[in-house]
């Protein structure tokens, strides 16, 4: 059902690594990617800091609140958020979200521009210095991946390179706690991503569905060292729906369980139109940030109150 393809083969095998990459991203629309780029050191270095920031008490993880800013970084405790746009139900999960860095001096910042805003730090030892690190790792990883898109899709391998380097890319610590058994308990509410893909790192711990168009939930596989890649969708837009992103949940765990997302975005100024050889357009051509910033409005609105 969710394959899993072999980065290393898109070096080695190129042609046959598309043929079955394109396969994926019209059919689920999710496939497991093994031996990434990112290496392995690092990804559990970001693991542990997460770690170490989700253990601070509540009231100084509040001080980095991502309702300080509003330019979607920092703290979301449980109830901040509410992927399920349609559900009552509040996410359990907490997260911390770290945007494309930029000093408190640059232009973009001074003069507010969506999403231009600076990340919020703790004060731990190591973490932003791991956080930037895997930031630019894992960016350079869905680069490398929109050139296998493209060529799956007869463009020239870099046409999306450009379009990618100073992203509103952002990475995301998730931590979900043990389900208390309540009804209606969910982690993470059903919803498809909103960008180009996303690169998710688990623990193994279940959790994470996946419900094909047609089908019902299906349980997504860990396979130790690989990412869960999926189509976000942006991407599904600027495919002129060839691509699909498909609706995903994370059910209250048994056990604790750790993720790291990291959402692959354009630039802000990047013009969102259907690309060549994808027929009649369906949607009208969008600025990326325009797009994204019309997501996240329904995802950090107030949930009404349930009668």
């Amino acid at each position: 059902m969710i394959p899993v393809l072999d980065w290393a083969r898109f070096g080695t095998d190129p042609d046959g690594f598309v043929t079955d990459l394109g396969r994926a991203v019209r059919q689920t629309g999710f496939f497991l990617l093994a031996n990434p780029m990112v290496p392995r050191d690092l990804r559990d270095a970001v693991f542990a800091q997460a770690d170490a920031f989700f253990t601070l008490p509540e009231v100084d993880k509040g001080k980095l609140s991502i309702l300080n800013t509003p330019h979607f970084r920092g703290w979301a405790k449980p109830g901040d958020e509410s992927l399920d746009e349609t559900a009552p139900e509040v996410d359990t999960k907490q997260s911390f979200n770290i945007g494309y860095d930029l000093a408190p001096d640059d232009p973009r910042v001074v003069a507010g521009e969506p999403f231009r805003g600076v990340n919020q730090w703790p004060d731990l030892p190591g973490f932003r210095d791991t956080m930037l690190a895997y930031y630019a790792a894992a960016l350079a990883q869905g680069v490398a991946l929109h050139r296998a898109f493209a060529r799956d899709l007869g463009l020239v391998d870099d046409h999306f390179d450009r379009l990618f380097q100073e992203p509103l890319a952002a990475l995301r610590l998730l931590h979900y706690p043990p389900s208390t058994g309540a009804a209606g308990e969910i982690g993470a509410g059903a919803h498809t991503d909103y960008g180009a893909i996303t690169l998710l790192m688990t623990d193994g711990e279940p959790g994470l569905q996946v419900r094909p168009r047609g089908g019902d939930w299906v349980d997504v596989p860990h396979v130790p060292g690989a990412y869960v890649v999926n189509i976000g969708d942006c991407l599904m837009r600027w495919t002129n729906d060839i691509y699909v992103s498909t609706p995903h949940r994370v059910l209250p765990p048994k056990r604790q369980r750790r993720s790291v997302a990291f959402f692959v975005e354009a630039n802000p100024d990047t013009i969102v139109a259907a690309l060549p050889g994808t027929g009649e357009a369906k949607y009208p051509p969008i600025r990326a940030a325009d797009y994204l910033m019309s997501r996240l409005d329904a995802t950090y609105a107030p949930k009404a109150p349930v009668a």
